[in-house]
C-alpha cells in the first residue's frame, strides 16, 4: 500500500514498501515560482531528520530541502537536474526528488497526513 505524509517544511514523503520518495508539495512550488536550479543528495548518503539535503532555486529565492525523515538516500531524480520546472509540472509525480531507506519506519506515521497537512497549508 502506497501512503502520502507531509512535513511542515512542505516536504511530501511517499512510502512504498521499504523505499521512501521525496519531493516537495505543490503548494512550495507555488510559493517558489520557477525553478532554475537543483541539487540534490548523492545516492549512498545517509541523512539526519530536518537535515538539509537538497537546494532548489527559482527566478525568486533558493530554498534548502530537507529530509523529512533519517534514513539512506539510495537514488536521486536526475530528470529534475536537467529540467528543474520538472518540479513545478508534476511537484507530486514526476518531479520527486530523491529516494531512501528509512531508519526508523514508524516516524512515517508520525507526519502529517493530507488532510492535517491541508489544514496546515491553510492555517499559514
Amino acid at each position: 500500500m502506497t501512503e502520502t505524509r507531509f512535513t511542515k517544511d512542505h516536504e511530501w514523503v511517499r512510502l512504498e514498501g521499504d523505499v521512501a520518495t521525496v519531493g516537495i508539495t505543490h503548494h512550495a512550488q507555488e510559493a517558489l515560482g520557477d525553478l532554475v536550479f537543483v541539487d540534490l543528495p548523492e545516492p549512498g548518503r545517509d541523512v539526519a531528520a530536518e537535515e538539509t539535503c537538497a537546494v532548489v532555486e527559482s527566478v525568486k529565492a533558493a530554498s534548502d530541502v530537507y529530509a523529512p525523515l533519517a534514513g539512506h538516500v539510495t537514488e536521486a531524480n536526475s530528470a529534475i537536474v536537467d529540467d528543474p520546472a520538472l518540479v513545478n509540472r508534476a511537484p507530486e509525480g514526476e518531479g520527486w526528488f530523491f529516494k531512501m531507506t528509512l531508519s526508523d519506519k514508524a516516524a512515517f506515521g508520525a507526519l502529517m497526513d493530507a488532510d492535517a497537512y491541508a489544514k496546515f497549508v491553510e492555517a499559514a
